[in-house]
């Protein structure tokens, strides 16, 4: 996966609380932070995260600190898209502490998906599910 991103902080921005504005610091996540944080989508027909099954394809954060996610499915006709862009959006944007203000995914068709984008980790993964890889 292409890196497109860096963890340095940007310029500040300005926020309002209430009627006063705030300067606050927008700090960039960094790409192996979202990657990593990606690993807990999970793909619910196969049970196997989203990273090591290799449909992550591109991770690009923006100065605002959204991200852009470039994605594929085992299959352009998967049932379940809905699932995964939850699962992405609470695992990237949920809680206090989340990782991004906001998160768009770019379902992408080119190149394929195939069994060869698939991690060693996935491999390792989906043999213990009886898969044979």
């Amino acid at each position: 996966m292409a890196e497109v991103g860096t963890a340095e902080p940007v310029a500040s921005a300005v926020a309002t609380a209430g009627d006063t504005a705030v300067d606050k610091a927008v700090d960039k996540a960094a790409v192996d932070d979202v990657e990593e944080a990606m690993r807990d989508v999970v793909d619910p027909e196969l049970g196997i995260n989203v990273v090591d099954l290799g449909l992550v394809y591109g991770i690009n954060v923006h100065d605002d600190n959204t991200v852009t996610l470039d994605m594929t499915l085992t299959s352009a006709a998967c049932p379940l898209t809905d699932v995964i862009e939850d699962q992405t959006r609470s695992a990237l944007t949920d809680g206090p502490d989340a990782l991004v203000n906001d998160v768009t995914i770019n379902w992408v068709w080119m190149p394929p998906w195939g069994p060869d984008k698939i991690t060693d980790d996935g491999r390792d993964q989906l043999r213990a599910l009886g898969f044979n890889v």
